[in-house]
C-alpha cells in the first residue's frame, strides 16, 4: 500500500489516494457564520495541491455553543448557496470534502456571553487561563435530546449541499469527548458511570445520522487514542469504544488524542507519557486499531513522505495532516513527483504548556488567513506576533458574533 493508493470505504465511496488535509480551525465564517469567500479560496487551494479528503475545520451544529468567534454555523438552509460554493470549491479536484460537525460543551469562551453546558458542572483547569471559560451548567435529558437532533439536521444539511460525508467530532474535549472521559462525566444516571454509559451519546448521535443520511454518503468519527490527563479517558476506553461502534456503518475513524487541558494534538500531555515528534499517535493507534473492522486514519504531526508511509505500513489505512497542508497546501503533489518536502513552523521556546499552545494554534491560523487571501505561507512568522495578531482577529470576531447572536435571538 503506498500513499497514492486509492481507500475504498465500507460504503463503497473511493477516496482517490491516502493523504488527508484533516481538520483544523479556522474561524473564517463570514458576517452571516457562513462560509466567506475567504474560508471557500482556502478549500479550492488545498484541492489544487492534491488531497484526496478534506475535513473542514469546526462547524457548529448550534449558534449558541462556539468554538470560538467566526466559526461556521450550519442550523438550517438559509445560506445553502454559500455552502454548496464551500463543497464545490474543495471537490474540484476529483478529493472528498466531510463536514467536521461539532458542539463545544464547556470548552467555550466566556466572552462570548453564552450560557455552557456540559456532561456535568466540572470547570476547566488551564491555570491562570481557566477564568476565559465559565462553569458549565449539567445537561438535562431534554438537552442532550435537543443536541442529538441537531447533529442529525447539520448532517442530512451538509448531504443537501454536496458535501460527500460528516466527521462527527468526538475528541479534543469537545461535548461528546467530555461525555466520554470520567474527569468531565460525573453523572449517575444512564449517561454515566461505565463506559457503556458513557458512550452513549455518541453511539445515540451516529445512529441517528448513519439512518438519516444516504448510503454513499460518508460517516465518520473523531475519537481519542487518550485523553492524556491522569484518570482520563484511557486507551483501554478507545478499544472498548470502537468494538461498541464496529457495527453501527461507519466508514472512517481518526484517531487523535488530547483536550484544551493537556494539548496533546499540540505534542503536548499532561499524564507525563512522551509522544513521538512526528506521528504522535501512531503507536497508540497500532494498539486500538487491531480493534476496528472499518478503516483508521492517524493525524498528529507528520509532516515527511517516510513518515507517512511508515504509518501505512503498520497497518493504518489513511494519513492526516493538519499544519503541513497549512504551510505547504501543495505537499501531496510535490510528494507524488518525488520532492522531499517537509514543511515546519518555527519552534516556540516558551516554557508554560496552555501559552505554548495558544501560540501554536495563531501561528497555524496566520498561514491560514494568508492562504485565505490568495498569500504565500510565512512559517517563520514570530510566535508572539501571531499571538498578538490573532488575539486581535479574536476580540474583532467577538464583538460581532454578539452583536449577531443578539439579533438572531432577539
Amino acid at each position: 500500500m503506498t500513499t497514492f493508493d486509492p481507500l475504498i470505504l465500507p460504503n463503497g465511496t473511493v477516496i482517490p489516494n491516502r493523504l488527508a488535509k484533516a481538520a483544523m480551525e479556522e474561524n473564517m465564517a463570514d458576517d452571516d457564520h457562513a462560509p466567506s469567500e475567504a474560508l471557500i479560496r482556502l478549500y479550492r487551494r488545498w484541492a489544487e495541491g492534491g488531497a484526496g479528503l478534506m475535513i473542514t475545520g469546526n462547524v457548529m451544529i448550534d449558534h449558541r455553543a462556539m468554538t470560538g468567534p467566526g466559526g461556521v454555523v450550519l442550523e438550517s438552509d438559509r445560506f445553502g448557496e454559500r455552502f454548496s460554493a464551500w463543497a464545490q470549491a474543495a471537490r474540484s479536484r476529483g478529493g472528498h470534502v466531510w463536514m467536521q460537525i461539532n458542539h463545544p460543551g464547556r470548552q467555550m469562551p466566556a466572552s462570548l456571553g453564552q450560557g455552557t453546558l456540559a456532561p456535568s458542572e466540572v470547570a476547566m483547569d488551564l491555570g491562570s487561563f481557566s477564568r476565559q471559560f465559565a462553569v458549565p451548567q449539567a445537561m438535562t435529558e431534554a438537552d442532550i435530546a435537543d443536541v442529538k437532533a441537531r447533529f442529525v439536521k447539520t448532517a442530512v444539511l451538509a448531504e443537501r449541499f454536496r458535501f460527500t460525508g460528516v466527521q462527527i467530532h468526538a475528541a479534543h474535549g469537545y461535548l461528546i469527548s467530555q461525555f466520554l472521559s470520567p474527569i468531565t462525566n460525573k453523572r449517575s444516571d444512564r449517561w454515566g458511570g461505565s463506559i457503556e454509559n458513557r458512550a452513549r451519546l455518541l453511539v445515540d448521535v451516529i445512529k441517528a445520522v448513519r439512518a438519516a443520511v444516504g448510503t454513499a454518503f460518508a460517516v465518520a468519527v473523531k475519537l481519542n487514542s487518550a485523553d492524556f490527563q491522569r484518570g482520563g479517558f484511557s486507551t483501554d476506553d478507545a478499544k472498548t469504544v470502537l468494538a461498541m461502534l464496529n457495527p453501527l456503518g461507519i466508514d472512517l475513524i481518526e484517531l487523535s488524542g488530547g483536550s484544551y487541558e493537556a494539548p496533546a494534538m499540540h505534542g503536548q500531555t499532561r499524564d507525563g507519557r512522551t509522544l513521538a515528534r512526528e506521528a504522535y499517535f501512531l503507536e497508540f493507534a497500532t494498539d486500538i486499531s487491531s480493534v476496528a473492522r472499518m478503516p483508521v486514519m492517524v493525524t498528529g504531526g507528520i509532516r515527511r513522505y517516510p513518515v507517512a508511509q511508515q504509518v501505512l505500513d503498520s497497518g493504518i489505512a489513511m494519513v492526516g495532516m493538519g499544519t503541513a497542508l497549512t504551510l505547504d497546501p501543495d505537499l501531496p503533489n510535490a510528494w507524488r513527483t518525488g520532492a522531499p518536502n517537509a514543511p515546519q513552523l518555527r519552534a516556540i521556546p516558551w516554557k508554560n504548556k496552555v501559552l505554548s499552545s495558544l501560540g501554536y494554534m495563531a501561528m497555524v491560523k496566520h498561514q491560514l488567513r494568508r492562504l485565505g487571501a490568495g498569500k504565500r505561507t510565512d512559517p517563520n512568522v514570530a510566535p508572539v506576533l501571531a499571538l498578538l495578531g490573532q488575539q486581535l482577529d479574536t476580540y474583532k470576531r467577538t464583538r460581532r458574533y454578539r452583536r449577531w447572536v443578539k439579533r438572531l435571538d432577539g
